[in-house]
């Protein structure tokens, strides 16, 4: 039953923020696909907050 609660945060967070993010679309274009990703996960604080939730799952 956590396993699921901590999915649905995860989802809930995708959602809200990260769909349609502006700064993703940025780096993208101008830098690549690689870097917005690498962007998302290290500098973003969504991104620091879903690995946070990712941590909890192991």
């Amino acid at each position: 039953m956590k396993r699921k609660r901590l999915f649905n945060e995860v989802e809930e967070l995708l959602n809200d923020y990260c769909n349609g993010c502006f700064l993703y679309k940025h780096h993208k274009t101008d830098k690549g696909r690689l870097y917005a990703h690498k962007f998302c996960i290290t500098k973003c604080t969504v991104g620091e907050k879903i690995k946070a939730i990712g941590n909890k799952l192991s």
